[in-house]
């Protein structure tokens, strides 16, 4: 019987994501609307050299959001006056974050504003306001390209400075 399907010893030999890269990535929940917008920046003919993945957008759609000193109220207020509008039933791809974005997003989440007698948002909601921002800000997803580099050149140093032997 022939499949197209890889056996078990080619599974086993396959490139997979490391175990470092799962430890520093965090799974999270894109609206469809900003889901499609990132996927078209994916498919850019702009990605490339490197070509940014989902969780280098979604970090830098984070990271441009927090450029701003109040990035929590925009937040919010996209939460409030926007996402609260769409059916709450809305599907929902899933996708990972770089763990240094996530932090700065579970900050918000725990943050007074997240709490009664607020509603409370989740961390799907809070990333999709992200990308929406973004979106709204820069419909050609120019800034979001260029911030995964910056995103890109900082954990490389970072892992550069943890990682290199002392003399």
């Amino acid at each position: 019987m022939l499949s197209t399907l890889p056996t078990t010893r080619e599974r086993a030999t396959m490139s997979t994501p490391s175990a470092h890269d799962h430890q520093n990535t965090i799974e999270t929940r894109l609206w469809l609307e900003e889901h499609v917008w990132l996927y078209q920046l994916l498919r850019s003919e702009n990605n490339v050299s490197p070509t940014f993945r989902f969780p280098d957008l979604i970090a830098a759609c984070v990271s441009l959001v927090f450029t701003h000193e109040e990035a929590p109220v925009h937040i919010f207020r996209f939460l409030g006056t926007q996402l609260v509008l769409r059916a709450p039933q809305t599907p929902r791809r899933r996708e990972s974050m770089w763990r240094q974005q996530y932090a700065l997003l579970l900050a918000v989440q725990r943050s007074p504003a997240n709490r009664h007698p607020n509603p409370k948002f989740q961390l799907d909601q809070l990333t999709t306001a992200c990308v929406a921002l973004c979106r709204e800000q820069d419909e050609s997803g120019t800034s979001v390209l260029q911030q995964a580099r910056h995103n890109m050149a900082e954990r490389a140093q970072h892992e550069k400075r943890f990682s290199s032997p002392e003399i």
